[in-house]
C-alpha cells in the first residue's frame, strides 16, 4: 500500500506517524525462518542479516509485516545517505554491519498467526502490532491519534525527520495501491529520477563525471528532461556510478525533448534504466529541478514508476 502526497489532513478519524527515511520492505517470518522482500518483489534477506531477530518478535508464529529498513545517524535519526552503503551489498561483511547496522521500523501487519488482516481497520492492525515481542533491531514506532497533524509535522521538522504520514483509522490495507487513505507530507522535497546521461568531469572528476542528466516520465510515458545534478556525491559513489553507467552507453539522447545545448554538448548518453533520488528546492517554469543534490540510487523502484513531480 502506497501513500498519496498532500497536505496534512485535518479533522477526526486520522492517525499520524513519522515518515522514516529508508527503504520499504515486507517481512515474512514463521518458525525460525525470515524473508525480506523489496517493493519490486526482490528477495533482499541476505543483505540484512541483523533483521533475523524478527523471528523472535513474532514468537515463531507466522507473521507478515510492512515497514522501513533504516540506518540511524549519530543523533538517532534515519539517514538515507548512510543506508546507501548497505543497499547494494548482497552479503555485508561483519565490519560493514558493525559500522552501519540496520533496523526495521514496523508500521503495519498484514497476516498474523493464521489470520489475514488486510480487511481489518488500521486501529485493529496497530493493536496487533503491539502484541509483537521486543526484538533486537526491530521497532514499532508510535502512532498518534489525538494530536494535530500540523503540530506533529513541526516536531518532525525540529528533529530533522522526513515528515509525517496520516492514515485513516477505519481504512483497510490496500496492497499495491496508492491510496488516499494514506497521505504523506514531506519536509524534504525529493524526486525520483532516471539517469539519461552524464557530462564529462573536470579537475578531480576527470575520471568520473561532472553531473548527471535527469528525467522522468510524463502522463503519456514520454521521458522529459528535469535538469542535472552535480553535488551530493562522495568519491566512492562517483566511482560506483561510473561503473554502472558505462555498460549503458548509447549514441543518442533518450529524452523525448531537446536537452539544452550547454548540457547536451558535453553529454554521454545512456539507456534510462538506473533510478535515483535527488533533493531539490523548487521546480522552475520550464520544468527543471532547481538546486538539486544527489541522495542515492533507488534499486527498490522500477523505471516506469518514475514520473514528473506534481505541479
Amino acid at each position: 500500500m502506497l501513500a498519496t502526497a498532500g497536505k496534512v489532513p485535518a479533522g477526526p478519524g486520522w492517525a499520524f506517524e513519522f515518515k522514516w527515511d529508508g527503504v520499504r520492505a515486507v517481512v515474512a517470518a514463521a518458525g525460525d525462518q525470515v524473508q525480506l522482500t523489496s517493493r519490486l518483489g526482490n528477495d533482499v534477506t541476505a543483505g540484512y542479516p541483523e533483521l533475523a531477530g524478527i523471528v523472535a518478535a513474532s514468537g515463531g508464529r507466522p507473521v507478515l509485516l510492512d515497514g522501513e529498513i533504516v540506518v540511524l545517524d549519530e543523533r538517532g535519526r534515519p539517514n538515507f545517505g548512510l543506508l546507501q552503503d548497505r543497499m547494494h551489498v548482497r552479503h555485508p561483511s561483519a565490519e560493514l554491519r558493525a559500522r552501519l547496522p540496520v533496523s526495521y521500523y514496523v508500521f503495519d501487519v498484514l497476516f498474523h498467526d493464521g489470520e489475514s488482516l488486510l480487511a481489518a481497520p488500521y486501529d485493529e492492525r496497530r493493536a496487533r502490532l503491539a502484541e509483537l515481542a521486543p526484538a533486537e533491531r526491530v521497532l514499532v514506532p508510535p502512532s498518534y491519534t489525538d494530536v494535530d497533524g500540523k503540530q506533529l509535522l513541526e516536531i518532525a521538522d525540529g528533529h530533522g525527520l522526513e515528515g509525517v504520514v496520516a492514515k485513516r483509522r477505519a481504512a483497510r490495507y490496500e496492497p499495491g495501491r496508492r491510496s488516499a487513505a494514506w497521505i504523506k507530507t514531506a519536509l524534504i522535497r525529493t524526486q525520483e529520477v532516471l539517469i539519461g546521461g552524464w557530462t564529462v568531469g573536470e579537475g578531480r572528476r576527470t575520471r568520473t563525471f561532472g553531473s548527471l542528466l535527469l528525467g522522468a516520465h510524463d502522463a503519456d510515458g514520454s521521458l522529459r528532461y528535469l535538469g542535472h545534478v552535480g553535488t551530493g556525491f562522495s568519491d566512492a559513489v562517483l566511482t560506483d556510478l561510473m561503473r554502472r553507467l558505462r555498460p549503458l552507453a548509447r549514441p543518442t539522447s533518450p529524452f523525448d525533448e531537446v536537452v539544452p545545448r550547454e548540457h547536451a554538448r558535453k553529454a554521454r548518453w545512456v539507456d534510462p534504466i538506473l533510478v535515483g533520488e535527488v533533493e531539490y528546492r523548487l521546480v522552475t517554469r520550464d520544468g527543471r529541478l532547481r538546486h538539486a543534490a544527489w541522495r542515492g540510487l533507488r534499486p527498490d523502484r522500477a523505471p516506469d514508476e518514475v514520473v514528473l513531480p506534481a505541479p
